[in-house]
């Protein structure tokens, strides 16, 4: 399996692959601009001929911190270039192995999955009136996985020494414990890690509803005393495999919610998911949003990056604003979504006049100066705000819809 790891084709693939995924330069600095300047080839060669000798030690990472919710950081480890394709043609490698074992209930970082099937399968289990949710919150999963019973589980299916030895170095090159964040490797080996657990509770799925998105878990049951010893039971069972991986439950975030009393909701993937009566049909359903959190942060960023493109023209802060904007629009237009979208809408557009009057040295908002036409044509502020469904993208139907205005 080794020599697989090693051939130009899965290298050449691993690069790209980075490329594509761009990000900052590791400790050593090299970036890819350097790389294609003094050849790729080159280059590829180079680390192939390290692997082929047995010479080849993954370099420091380079550590970056990003805030939380509570000032807390979560820290990602940013590999070098170089490491950065050999943890990519190791995955290559690896990924079609594990992925003939991994469950239906896992949805994180696995091709052809999504966090929006992860989302429908909880709200499919809402319908199914499972309506007692276990919210588990794993404490510190990446930085807290002892790598003795990860390695014990990546040998299972995994028998070339070689192999092992070098998800060995990656994983002991951030010290005794824990997975890097930021790493290509990182989410295979966190799912390797809770596949026991998933297929366990696996075999509860004709009675309960079991979704997990990396370390981001949600248990569904009836609201009965059968449905909360099940439940009782999946939590006990997550305790335990978290337990044997040196993972502990964060006991201040997981918690148990009946969706059926009054004003009950639960997060998962960074949207709320509240049991609701439609006001035109009398019906129940389960509603999804983004959170309000969410809403903040993304209009925090336009604002940052307003700030800080002050001495660009207008097209160009549009352009800027875009790229955070379209993206979150992306993940978020799902469910029921309509008046998030909207209010994203409106205050991207009002902060876009703000910036364009100021820099006109103009007070307001330019509502007479500047039409939509203008804001959303010759400026190309993006206008895209449609929300979709994922049942209707199964079904291979159209997914959009419009959004109901909110002022």
């Amino acid at each position: 399996m080794y020599v697989h790891v090693l051939k130009p084709d899965v290298l050449e693939a691993a690069y790209l692959e980075a490329k594509r995924n761009g990000g900052a330069p590791g400790q050593d600095g090299i970036t890819f601009e350097h790389i294609e300047d003094e050849g790729r080839a080159g280059f590829l060669g180079a680390v192939a001929e390290e692997l082929r000798t047995g010479t080849y030690r993954p370099r420091p990472y380079r550590r970056r911190e990003i805030p939380k919710e509570g000032g807390k950081v979560r820290v990602i480890s940013i590999p070098s270039i170089r490491d950065r394709v050999v943890q990519g043609a190791l995955r290559l490698v690896l990924e079609p192995i594990f992925e003939a074992d991994f469950s239906g209930s896992s949805f994180g970082a696995r091709p052809g999955r999504s966090a929006h099937e992860a989302i429908d399968t909880v709200r499919q289990g809402l319908r199914q009136r499972r309506h007692h949710v276990v919210d588990v919150d794993l404490k510190a999963y990446f930085d807290s996985i002892r790598h003795a019973p990860l390695l014990e589980r990546v040998a299972r299916r995994v028998q070339d020494g070689e192999v092992l030895a070098l998800v060995s170095q990656f994983l002991k090159s951030t010290g005794d414990k824990g997975i890097p964040q930021g790493s290509p490797l990182s989410p295979l080996l966190a799912n390797i890690a809770l596949n026991d657990l998933d297929h366990a509770l696996d075999r509860g799925r004709g009675f309960l509803t079991y979704a997990r998105y990396l370390d981001d878990m949600v248990v569904l049951t009836p609201d009965s005393e059968k449905g909360w010893r099940w439940a009782a039971r999946a939590l006990e069972r997550i305790r335990q495999e978290a337990g044997a991986l040196g993972v502990s439950l964060n006991t201040e975030k997981t918690r148990t919610v009946t969706m059926t009393d009054r004003g009950a909701s639960f997060a998962f993937l960074g949207f709320d998911f509240r049991w609701k009566r439609s006001p035109k049909t009398g019906t129940w359903y389960p509603n999804t949003n983004p959170r309000r959190k969410k809403v903040t942060e993304v209009l925090r960023r336009v604002r940052y990056v307003l700030r800080d493109s002050r001495a660009l023209a207008v097209q160009s802060a549009v352009a800027e604003v875009n790229a955070i904007v379209r993206g979150w629009v992306n993940y978020f237009r799902w469910g029921n979504s309509y008046q998030a979208l909207d209010r994203v809408k409106h205050h991207v557009e009002l902060k876009v006049r703000r910036f364009a009057a100021k820099r006109a040295k103009r007070g307001g908002f330019g509502w007479k100066r500047w039409s939509k036409d203008v804001v959303y044509g010759s400026w190309g502020l993006f206008n895209d705000y449609r929300v979709r469904y994922y049942a209707a993208l199964k079904a291979g139907l159209p997914t959009s819809g419009t959004i109901t205005p909110v002022r």
